[in-house]
């Protein structure tokens, strides 16, 4: 109950919520284990658990703990942690509106589970609370995608070895409707809160109020009565009696005990109650006191006077859409005032009377309309507290459910009139008696009397009945009843009802009598007031009917006092005025003898009205029926009395039922010797049955049934019945009667129920012997008049054959008691004969199944008769050649024959189930296959299939195979069925979350297939008999059974997994042996399995289950040893290639894993070793599949990875792999992928690159393409030479987006001489070439910024293989900047470290288990075609090769040797410099190669100087080429760099040199460099008049800030001349130099200085050429560790150089780029428009350029240059200077195609070069200007 962390190794953490399994105890320790862990045993506190109570179920290795709590305490446990586990995953994948569903349905269970957990809820509530419980736990699974819970009624989980499979299939839709529903709710809810509530009442007819009276505010001073009921304003009625509660003067109840407990509950609402539209519950307050409150001792006490009323408006909570008993509703209250008050105050302030004062003279209902209509109250505070709720059920259900809230003191106000449902033991008689109005004249008085009526209950000797009158519930009777007195009002408005309770034999001699009397407010006068008059109304009228309800105006007589109290002498009298017309006699003649008790002539002006309403079960207002029930006092009326009944109100018999039945029966029985009586009573009866048909008497069923087998006791009756039933039906054409036949069929069920009942009594009194076989002709001839009516033609009484269908079961089991059911069984399968076919088809089939669900088929005897009926009925309906069969009745038939079969009780089935498989297997089985997965019958026939299987023995599928005529026929069978299973377990019919469903669906199918197999083996496996197709069919099943996803046991949860592997096992285990044996058992027949069955046990064996895994590899071995035995090749190649291609596409598609590698490696071994002619070739083959499957993981992990880099090596890889093995199919495949992943990166480059490898497996020829070679997006082509010209197309447009033009050429040109020669394609050659125009002009003037090189080394084991201890050489992106490239790397590897060091790294780094990265920027080496060499080349064609086409690259890093010199560090500054050499060059399908060799070298210092020197020159001589070409470019590169060499201050000069190696201490230490000492001094003196002609042309172009420096310069550069002639002698340049070349003035080219002249022709050392190809490097000072600007000044001279080979191309060139881009894009457009548009193209383009240099601050340009000094980045200043371009077809791409240096390639990775002479010939030459 708490998480306990183990401290010490003996000790055992848990965790909340783990169950521990107990092994010994010791001093408040205990020592276990717990379930997850078994193996770990430990100590832990005791105070840290809680004991449960449990069973244990196999104890040992699979032991199941069930704890003894309720199963449903149970399930909400597992459900819980199953949910946690769900709702943590929500949380971390930041799920949140799910995350806060499923936490709100978590709280709630938790809080409901330890209600139940308590054990204290009340059996109602928990029931209750156990709905609601399964409810959302239903729901949540849904929402979740969890498993379908499948439960009982009682909400207990199903048990599915113990369910058959059709109950269990229709449990699983009921729950899935049920959820489905539960969901539609949940989103009406969010969308309309209106439904709230109001499912719970559906059910229920009838509902109780209740009432919780709380408190009553109100200032009064007096006792009053609060009488409180349920008002339906719209009709001004009341709905129920008074609720009476005596309220003190005091504020107090006036009994103190009922204080807090003052609780009503208004019972017998019904529904047609709830839909009013508006109910309230209103009070009335009367006074009890004083006329007057101020009035005073002297004055009459004890007047019930009218005080004020409160309403409350209670639709809402009738309606149940608030239901809160706890909520306390306060009614606010309106006084009532006096009327004589209101007059005083109307003379007074008539202006400011208020309009809504109430006054005494307005009737009661008008007060109420009044108060609801004004919607504001001025209740100043006070009013009445009541709480209130609305319960389902009547009295007894509710005190049964909310015993809680009703118990015993709980008064109950019943609703005047009826409940909807009538119950039959409520006995009811109450007479509900209102005093409506009356008027009385004033008399000899001024003023209206006081009228107070006083109501009494007498019998007709006058005598007074005690406690008769209720006037509210909540107290006693009173035996006399007195009114409100309203005060001088003359026609008072009562409106008061009180209830008169009395025995039921009482009522017919009782009447009431009212009497009235003038009330004075003065005590003296009062008690001196004498009634004035009386009237009465008797209860029960002559005829013998009560009272009608209604209103009676009652004839006041006023007279003599005594008289008055004489019943004798008034009940002779007239009571109401209708009774006084009916005599009609002339006022007074025939009463004299009564002169002074007269209805005088001022009498009659005294009117007074009551209404009644008499709710009684035993009391009739009906004359027919009166007369029916008293039929042996008047028999001559019997028969009209039987006619009459039918149109007597259905309320009113069905409160007499028992008697209205009694008398039929003694009315049939004792005039028995009159036939028409027996027709009349029987169609009478067949009303009364039809009556309680109806769902409004629905509840009297049971009354029916009670009486029959209770009351009942006419032991003849069945021979009056069945003889005019026979009748009945026999002439059944007379059209006369067909109304009275049919009525008389709906009444079937209780007509038997009355003849089996009376014929079970008769053989109770008198034993069979008696009338022989009489009863049992009866029906027979009752079923032979049937069966001729149904053989009638179909027009004719098609209603009445419905009728028989329909009914007719209805009667079997009541029959069945005094019938034997083998005949009766017979009967009725004659009856279904008798039916024509194809008639009534729907209603027969109907019929069967009722018949089924009836007792008789559960008897085995009956089933014999009746089941071969039923299969030859459905094997015609679901024939082939049927047309349309019902599949909705066959289903039901079908489905309800089966279920009765699953039984245990229904004695032996065996012979029937046979029948039905012999029969109607194959007929299933084919509907299921013809039937479409849409239909909403498939689940049903799949589930009767399923059924059947289920049900069969094995001696049943012997016995079924044995039925077939000839083998062709089982073959047929079994591939159908095989071809079945396989397609209903490859789509499913049942939802996925129907998990036991299609667990019990696999289990059948699973044994099914076992079955078949031996069946299999048995005939079709020998030489002859072998069937190819079949055994396909059942492989293929099998492994799509073994591989389906519901039996994947590792992607469930750990609670789903182990309750499969309890109920189920491991299915898969079970079939996967089985291929295995059936393989086996295959022999020689096994080569014609392969190559096709190779995939479906790779999917086999790819299953993550250790022992499948190990049983089924070595059939793979089994197959190579086949294929190498038989095939005659003596290999097994079919089975190689196909296993691979199908590994590719298992492991792509997620299967496999590591431990499948090892095994398959392992067996496959083992297997191959043993053998004698396999050893060799299987060894080969099993560590090839090894190095695939690592692969192929590899690339599967990496697919998923972020990053791209790693997709694209992880696709290399592989790709390499089906090189080796020449699958092409899938190495082009693999291409495709890559070349996706580039074009993602934009890699165009490099996606070129990867498509020109499937060029390259194609031919320039007409040889059809083999479908292999059409990779998925390729076009619709047919030839080999279509697909390459495509894909030359596609290469060629992605080069050109790439930016590397130069491939894009020598692909065109290639292109071309296929157009021009072999294919004639004029028009595609021109369109090639405008196309290659293009591309030859971006070159020279388009802007393409050249990549860096990084190389990157990955140490340390923590590297995934591909990577660990390898260098590789990166190309960057365009202006990729090291930090950015960096920071992509780490971020790729986040737990990586950055080594600082470009050192190599020791033996520790490479073994430690981190992961360490080491980055540094590399040189490419170029590697110039021979043709270019010694030739002026233009720089823009030269830049290409700086970059592109390099294999080699370098990284030099400065290295001191010997002692430092404080003069000259020139002399000791070696350069250690190493050179990588890549597996491919650059561009290629990769953005990064590995690199495969490295070599390293020293430089010497001398060298190093030469280098320096020559790098110098070059720079000087480029820029002054430069500026000489374009006047228009800026001076500032210029004068630094000018700067920089001539003085001296800044670059050491030559001193330095002179100090270090121009002494004759260095010639006489190295005399070997002799040559290179010269050499240094002629480039010394070279670079003199290079550095005139910059100062020349420093000159030109000077500006007025540059004066001084040019001054300076040009003094200092005197001196320096003079001094380097005078000792190194005098160089002159050739004029090409200084002039401008005209020759291709139009074309954007530099003049070209001649390696010649600017070098020595002598070779050097190769080592020194590596150098010199130094391209644009980024790799600033600071970035080189260990370095102080100081030691590297002449490298920084040589940076210098760099840099200002960005300057090199002139402004202009932007304009023309974007000139040849623009042109570019036109070529869609026509030629002409083209020629039109040019001029205006130039001029704009010209005008850019220009202002793009005028807007250019002049501070930024300085800026830059100084820039480019410091960093030497050339790809920084490119960016600032040019324009931006205007076209948007200018992306910036990020590749960079490139030239191999010996042509194309034939095939991806390329080998490393091998060395050409024409690289060695003239190393210094073939390098860069």
């Amino acid at each position: 109950i708490y998480n306990y962390d183990a401290v010490q190794d003996v000790e055992l953490s848990l965790q909340v919520g783990d169950t521990v399994h107990i092994l010994e105890m010791y001093e408040g320790w205990y020592r276990g284990y717990t379930l997850r862990n078994k193996s770990k045993k430990g100590i832990f506190p005791e105070t840290y658990i809680h004991l449960k109570e449990a069973i244990v179920k196999d104890r040992g290795q699979h032991e199941t703990v069930i704890p003894s709590e309720l199963p449903l305490g149970q399930e909400l446990t597992s459900t819980l942690r199953e949910w946690a586990v769900i709702w943590h995953k929500l949380y971390v994948d930041n799920k949140t509106t799910q995350f806060r569903h499923v936490q709100q349905m978590t709280y709630s269970l938790i809080e409901w589970r330890s209600q139940i957990l308590s054990g204290t809820l009340p059996k109602d509530e928990l029931a209750e609370l156990k709905k609601k419980v399964t409810a959302k736990i239903d729901y949540g699974n849904r929402i979740l995608g969890l498993d379908l819970v499948v439960r009982d009624d009682n909400g207990n989980i199903l048990d599915p070895d113990e369910t058959s499979t059709i109950s269990l299939f229709k449990s699983h839709e009921t729950a899935s409707k049920r959820i489905d529903e539960r969901i539609q709710e949940e989103k009406s809810l969010q969308q309309n809160l209106d439904l709230r509530g109001q499912p719970i009442f559906n059910t229920t007819h009838t509902y109780s109020l209740y009432v919780n009276f709380k408190n009553f505010v109100c200032n009064i001073g007096e006792d009053a009565e609060l009488l409180m009921s349920l008002y339906d304003p719209d009709l001004s009625k009341f709905i129920s009696e008074n609720y009476l509660v005596r309220w003190g003067s005091n504020g107090m109840p006036k009994e103190i005990e009922k204080l807090n407990n003052l609780q009503a509950v208004f019972t017998d609402l019904s529904s047609s109650d709830l839909i009013r539209p508006k109910i309230s519950l209103v009070c009335q307050i009367v006074r009890v006191g004083h006329m007057e409150l101020k009035d005073g001792k002297k004055h009459t006490c004890g007047l019930r006077r009218p005080f004020g009323v409160a309403v409350m408006d209670i639709t809402d909570i009738i309606h149940g859409k608030v239901d809160d008993e706890e909520k306390q509703h306060f009614i606010p209250f309106q006084q009532i005032a006096m009327e004589t008050y209101i007059r005083q105050r109307q003379l007074i302030m008539s202006p400011l009377i208020t309009s809504h004062v109430i006054g005494e003279n307005e009737p009661l209902t008008s007060v109420f309309n009044k108060v609801i209509a004004a919607k504001e109250v001025n209740h100043k505070g006070q009013g009445l507290w009541v709480s209130l709720k609305l319960l389902p059920g009547d009295l007894v259900q509710v005190q049964k459910d909310f015993s809680h809230l009703i118990d015993r003191s709980t008064a109950v106000a019943r609703k005047m009139g009826f409940p909807e449902i009538i119950l039959p033991g409520d006995v009811r008689n109450d007479i509900y008696v209102t005093l409506i109005q009356g008027e009385f004249d004033k008399g000899k008085k001024k003023t209206p009397k006081n009228v107070e009526v006083t109501m009494s209950v007498h019998d007709e000797d006058g005598n007074l009945q005690e406690k008769a009158i209720h006037p509210g519930a909540g107290y006693e009777g009173v035996s006399e009843y007195k009114s409100v007195v309203y005060y001088q009002v003359k026609q008072p408005c009562w409106y008061e009802t009180v209830k008169v309770s009395i025995a039921i034999e009482e009522v017919s001699r009782c009447h009431l009598r009212f009497t009235f009397r003038h009330r004075s407010s003065q005590e003296s006068r009062d008690k001196s007031e004498r009634a004035f008059g009386m009237g009465f109304v008797k209860l029960m009228n002559a005829d013998g009917t009560t009272l009608q309800d209604g209103k009676h105006s009652l004839i006041v007589y006023k007279g003599d006092n005594k008289k008055m109290e004489d019943a004798k002498c008034y009940l002779t009298l007239p009571c109401t005025k209708t009774e006084m017309e009916e005599k009609e006699a002339p006022s007074g003649k025939n009463l004299h003898h009564l002169a002074n008790f007269t209805p005088t002539k001022d009498s009659t002006k005294d009117s007074f009205q009551i209404a009644t309403l008499i709710c009684s079960t035993k009391l009739t207002q009906n004359v027919d029926l009166l007369g029916l029930l008293n039929w042996r006092s008047n028999s001559q009326n019997i028969v009209h009395n039987l006619r009459k009944l039918m149109e007597v109100e259905g309320g009113e018999i069905v409160k007499f039922l028992q008697d209205t039945l009694d008398a039929l029966f003694n009315i049939m029985m004792e005039m028995s010797e009159n036939e028409t009586y027996d027709f009349l009573v029987f169609d009478a009866l067949v009303f009364i049955i039809s009556l309680i048909g109806d769902i409004k008497f629905q509840h009297f069923n049971p009354v029916l049934e009670t009486y029959i087998y209770k009351h009942f006791s006419a032991t003849l009756a069945y021979v009056k019945l069945t003889k005019v039933l026979n009748c009945y039906v026999g002439n059944a054409d007379d059209s006369s009667k067909t109304e009275l036949l049919f009525a008389a069929l709906k009444a079937l069920k209780y007509l038997f129920r009355f003849i089996v009942q009376s014929r079970i009594l008769y053989l109770r009194f008198y034993g069979k012997s008696e009338d022989g076989d009489e009863f049992n002709d009866a029906i027979r001839k009752l079923f032979l008049s049937f069966n001729v009516l149904m053989d009638r033609p179909l027009e004719e009484a098609v209603k009445i054959k419905g009728a028989a269908l329909k009914y007719l079961p209805s009667i079997i089991n009541d029959v069945k008691l005094v019938f034997d059911p083998v005949e009766l069984s017979v009967l009725f399968s004659k009856f279904i004969q008798s039916i024509p076919d194809n008639q009534l088809v729907r209603q027969k089939l109907n019929c069967m199944t009722k018949i089924v669900e009836s007792d008789l088929f559960k008897q085995s005897e009956c089933r014999d008769a009746l089941l071969p009926l039923l299969i030859d009925q459905l094997s015609g309906q679901l024939d082939d050649n049927s047309n349309k069969p019902d599949h909705e009745a066959c289903s039901q038939l079908l489905s309800s024959v089966l279920e009765v079969l699953d039984r245990k009780d229904v004695g032996p089935t065996a012979v029937h189930i046979q029948l039905i498989m012999e029969r109607l297997l194959r007929r299933i089985n084919r509907t299921v296959i013809g039937m479409s997965r849409q239909s909403p019958h498939i689940g049903i026939f799949v589930a009767c299939m399923t059924a059947i299987l289920r049900q069969m023995d094995d001696f049943h599928y012997n016995h079924y195979i044995n039925t077939f005529k000839t083998r062709q026929d089982i073959v047929d069978f079994l591939m159908e069925t095989f071809i079945m299973f396989k397609d209903l377990i490859g789509k499913n019919v049942y939802a996925t979350d129907w998990m036991v469903m299609n667990m019990m669906q696999s289990r059948v199918f699973l044994r099914a297939v076992n079955q078949f197999t031996s069946v299999l083996n048995r005939f079709f496996l020998d030489q002859a008999n072998f069937e190819l197709q079949l055994w396909n069919n059942y492989f293929h099943l099998a492994v799509a059974f073994l591989t389906h996803e519901s039996l994947q046991l590792e992607n469930f949860s750990q609670a789903k997994r182990n309750k499969i592997i309890k109920k189920y096992g491991d299915m898969r285990k079970e079939i996967g042996f089985k291929i295995r044996d059936m393989w086996y058992n295959l022999g020689p027949h096994k080569i014609k399995f392969i190559p096709a069955m190779v995939g479906p046990i790779l999917e086999v064996t790819l299953v993550p289950e250790p022992e499948l895994r190990k049983a089924t590899i070595p059939i793979f071995f089994d197959m190579m040893q086949c294929e190498f035995n038989f095939s005659g090749h003596r290999n097994f190649h079919m089975f190689e290639n196909e296993l691979i291609t199908k590994l590719d596409q298992e492991v792509e598609g997620g299967r496999g894993d590591e431990q499948y590698k090892i095994l398959l490696e392992k067996l496959l071994l083992e297997h191959c070793r043993k053998h004698k002619y396999l050893s060799a070739s299987g060894e080969v083959f099993a560590l090839l599949v090894s190095s695939l499957l690592e692969n192929l993981l590899d690339y599967r992990t990496i697919m998923h990875d972020e990053s791209k880099e790693n997709r694209m090596s992880c696709t290399v890889n592989v790709l390499n792999f089906y090189k080796e093995k020449k699958r092409e199919d899938i190495y082009i495949r693999y291409l495709y992928k890559l070349r996706d992943l580039h074009t993602d990166c934009e890699n165009f480059t490099e996606a070129a690159y990867t498509l020109l490898l499937h060029a390259e497996l194609l031919q320039w020829s007409e040889k059809p393409c083999v479908p292999h070679l059409l990779q998925r997006d390729s076009y619709y082509v047919y030839s080999q030479q279509e697909l390459k010209e495509k894909l030359y197309q596609e290469i060629i447009s992605f080069f050109d987006r790439g930016k590397m033009w130069e491939k894009a050429i020598q692909l065109s040109k290639e292109l071309a001489d296929m157009y021009e020669n072999k294919v004639f394609d004029y028009e595609g050659l021109g369109n090639l070439l405008k196309k290659r125009a293009t591309f030859y002009e971006n070159i020279m003037k388009a802007m393409r910024p050249q990549p860096e090189y990084f190389a990157v080394g990955y140490y340390g084991q923590g590297f995934p293989s591909f990577l660990r201890n390898k260098i590789f050489i990166y190309r960057g992106k365009e202006y990729e900047r090291r930090e950015d490239f960096n920071l992509k790397l780490l971020t790729q590897f986040p737990s990586a470290e950055k080594m600082t060091s470009t050192a190599p790294p020791g033996e520790e780094i490479k073994s430690s288990p981190k992961q360490y990265v080491q980055c540094f920027i590399v040189k490419p080496v170029m590697n110039l075609p021979p043709n270019y060499k010694d030739k002026p080349v233009p720089e823009q064609i030269l830049n290409y090769y700086r970059a592109n086409e390099v294999q080699q690259f370098t990284h030099s890093r400065p290295v001191r040797k010997g002692e430092k010199d404080p003069d000259n560090e020139f002399a000791n500054m070696w350069i250690e410099r190493t050179t990588y050499t890549t597996a491919y060059s650059f561009p290629g399908i990769l953005k990064w190669f590995e690199v495969k060799q490295i070599t390293t070298e020293e430089i010497s210092p001398l060298e190093n100087a030469i280098e320096t020197m020559e790098l110098t020159n070059e720079k000087i001589s480029n820029i002054v080429q430069q500026h000489v070409w374009d006047q228009s470019l800026p001076v500032h590169p210029l004068s630094m760099l000018l700067n920089g060499i001539v003085d001296p201050a800044v670059m050491g000069g030559y001193t330095n040199y002179e100090k270090a190696f121009f002494t004759e201490k260095y010639l006489q230490e190295h005399p070997e460099d002799q040559d290179k000492i010269e050499l240094l001094k002629q480039l010394i003196a070279l670079q003199m008049p290079l550095l005139a002609e910059g100062i020349r042309i420093h000159g030109e172009k000077l500006t007025e800030q540059l004066k001084p420096l040019h001054d300076r310069l040009t003094a200092c550069f005197k001196e320096l001349k003079k001094k380097v002639e005078k000792q190194y002698g005098v160089i002159t340049l050739p004029p090409s130099l200084t002039e401008r070349k005209q020759s291709r003035s139009g074309s954007v080219v530099l003049p070209y200085i001649m390696s010649s002249t600017l070098r020595r022709l002598s070779v050097t050392s190769v080592a020194s050429s590596v150098v010199s190809t130094s391209s644009t490097s980024s790799d600033s000072t600071s970035s080189r560790p260990g370095s102080d600007g100081s030691i590297l000044e002449p490298l920084l001279e040589r940076r210098i150089s760099t840099a200002s080979r960005a300057e090199e191309l002139p402004m202009k060139d932007d304009g023309d780029n974007r000139i040849s881009k623009l042109k570019r894009k036109d070529w869609s457009i026509s030629k002409s428009q083209v020629i039109v548009e040019k001029e205006p193209e130039m001029e704009l383009t010209s005008k850019m350029g220009t202002s793009g240099k005028v807007q250019r601050p002049k501070s930024l340009q300085l800026g830059d240059n100084r820039l480019t000094l410091l960093q030497g980045s050339s790809l920084q200043q490119s960016t600032p200077r040019s324009p931006p371009p205007i076209t948007p077809k200018t992306p910036r791409t990020q590749s960079f195609p490139s030239l191999q240096a010996d042509g194309l390639q034939s095939t991806p990775p390329p080998p490393p070069p091998k060395s050409k002479p024409y690289e060695n010939s003239n190393p210094r030459n073939s390098v860069e200007v």
